[in-house]
């Protein structure tokens, strides 16, 4: 979720705006309640992020940096994977990892960070990066520091022509020689990768107990994942950002599309992350940008998008949006079975635990979860993807 510009008093977890919902809103619409947290101790609001600047302004004082002493101005808890914290009069944001959502090390996580903002600048839709703060004691997963994004919320469907061109600029980035790819995930069959890493996470389907009309809808695409992997053909390779949902820009004065959140960047597919970018499991996310997109609207930003990128790989739109949602759907899962956890001690590799995060936030990501592993949910982006297939003349 992005945080960079927001305005003081911005969204901390507050519920579904109070307007008539659509069939989709109603499946999963229960009032936020206090997360039940077996296992995770409480904690009181504020101690923590309290902690965490008290590590950051040790961890700049130690590095000399010249904004050792600027004032440190916590962002809204928004997002599982950061806490954000502005350093006041520099137009640099702090970025403070909860966890690695690559379920790297501390030190190799911020590495993979760093990569993803250096390599995604360079189209100028990503801040850069200033500095790494290694990891010390006080600030156990380090800091990056980047520029600050001074903009609004994306606003769909009116902001999609922005995104897509900003994920064209990124799609066409100049593609290193493959010794030049490292850190970034460049698997050898980027369309198999991602289908292990959906069986990975599918691993905790049984303890998500979900509805069997749901389950049988994700059996249906696991297997036809699994036929589209046996398939010779595969859509060029690029940059892409893995988690291009429009929470996660920042619209510009100037109009600009800015991609504020890529620490799961990697080399992959980029029609990825145009579905990324209009499922409605990515366009209810956050609650400022939240909308539900009709099938024309979603069909316009992807002709957007081949404006820049041409329309080579169009026969891939609708079979990497299944992959897309499916990933969605078991990372649902997975969170479901276990952010109950107790918070990683040891303050390494990936960590869904609730402790981690504001209730308010933690409320915010069940509801989430809750509607996009309903049944009336799935069913609805089901029918979307029959009408989508028109469209796309699929």
């Amino acid at each position: 979720m992005s945080p960079h510009g927001r305005p003081k008093g911005a969204h901390r977890g507050a519920h579904l705006e109070d307007k008539p919902v659509s069939p989709r809103r109603r499946a999963a619409a229960p009032a936020p309640q206090r997360a039940a947290r077996a296992g995770v101790p409480e904690r009181a609001p504020g101690a923590e992020i309290a902690r965490v600047a008290a590590g950051l302004r040790t961890a700049l004082e130690a590095a000399r940096s010249p904004w050792a002493g600027a004032p440190l101005e916590a962002l809204a808890d928004k997002g599982l994977a950061h806490h954000h914290l502005r350093l006041v009069g520099s137009g640099w944001l702090a970025r403070v990892p909860k966890q690695s959502q690559m379920g790297l090390a501390a030190a190799a996580n911020l590495a993979y960070e760093a990569a993803c903002f250096e390599r995604a600048s360079a189209s100028g839709h990503a801040p850069r990066v200033h500095a790494r703060l290694a990891p010390q004691p006080g600030l156990d997963r380090g800091a990056l520091l980047v520029d600050e994004v001074t903009g609004r919320p994306a606003r769909l469907p009116e902001d999609l022509d922005a995104i897509a061109g900003a994920l064209a600029a990124i799609h066409a980035l100049h593609l290193p020689a493959p010794d030049g790819r490292p850190p970034l995930l460049d698997p050898a069959d980027p369309l198999q990768a991602l289908r292990a890493e959906i069986e990975i996470q599918a691993r905790h389907l049984p303890a998500a107990a979900l509805d069997p009309a749901v389950g049988a809808v994700i059996a249906r695409e696991r297997e036809r994942l699994r036929a589209l992997c046996e398939a010779a053909p595969r859509p060029p390779r690029r940059l892409i950002a893995f988690d291009a949902h429009p929470g996660n820009f920042l619209i510009r004065p100037d109009g600009r599309a800015m991609l504020v959140d890529l620490e799961k960047a990697r080399y992959g597919h980029p029609p990825l992350d145009l579905a990324h970018a209009t499922l409605y499991t990515s366009t209810t996310w956050d609650l400022e940008s939240r909308a539900e997109l009709r099938p024309g609207e979603v069909a316009r930003a992807y002709t957007s998008w081949e404006a820049r990128a041409g329309s080579g790989q169009r026969r891939w739109y609708l079979p990497l949006r299944a992959a897309m949602w499916l990933w969605s759907l078991t990372w649902c899962a997975k969170w479901r079975a276990l952010s109950p956890r107790a918070a990683r001690a040891d303050a390494q590799g990936e960590d869904w635990s609730q402790g981690l995060h504001e209730d308010a936030l933690v409320a915010h990501v069940r509801d989430r979860v809750d509607c996009y592993l309903s049944a009336p949910v799935v069913d609805a982006v089901c029918a979307e993807f029959a009408e989508l297939q028109s469209l796309f003349g699929a």
